[in-house]
């Protein structure tokens, strides 16, 4: 396996992970694959948040009225590039508050960076698909 082969399955794995963590209602473990300065850009956001106390700041207002509980959160369709210590990860997320319900889908670009052996994201761009068509 080549240096960006690895790369990028370690990239796809920690993104599964990720997703697992917020299923399981497990922040810190969510958090882990964040960088300390990442910048969060999501279209069903209030504005971009450029540092991490903007996302935490969102995440507590958010959480007050009681933190979203999905039945499905998964990336599909993963598309991931490495070069040296930075790598570019591109996917749908398939969103389902019950497993019954119609998919919500989100257009997600993550720009990751390998600090300490471990694959940061340092850059969260999302933007929730309007035609559930468009996505494929």
């Amino acid at each position: 396996m080549t240096f960006a082969e690895a790369g990028s399955a370690a990239i796809a794995a920690g993104i599964d992970d990720m997703y697992e963590a917020f299923l399981a209602g497990d922040r810190p473990r969510f958090d882990a694959h964040l960088h300390a300065e990442v910048t969060t850009w999501e279209s069903h956001l209030p504005g971009p948040l450029r540092t991490r106390s903007q996302l935490d700041a969102y995440r507590e207002q958010r959480d007050a009225a009681g933190r979203p509980r999905l039945a499905v959160l998964a990336a599909r369709d993963k598309h991931i590039d490495v070069w040296g210590d930075f790598g570019v990860a591109r996917y749908v997320l398939v969103a389902q508050a019950q497993a019954q319900d119609p998919p919500a889908l989100t257009r997600v670009t993550d720009v990751l960076r390998r600090v300490g052996g471990r694959w940061l994201i340092v850059h969260h761009h999302a933007e929730l698909v309007r035609e559930p068509e468009e996505a494929s």
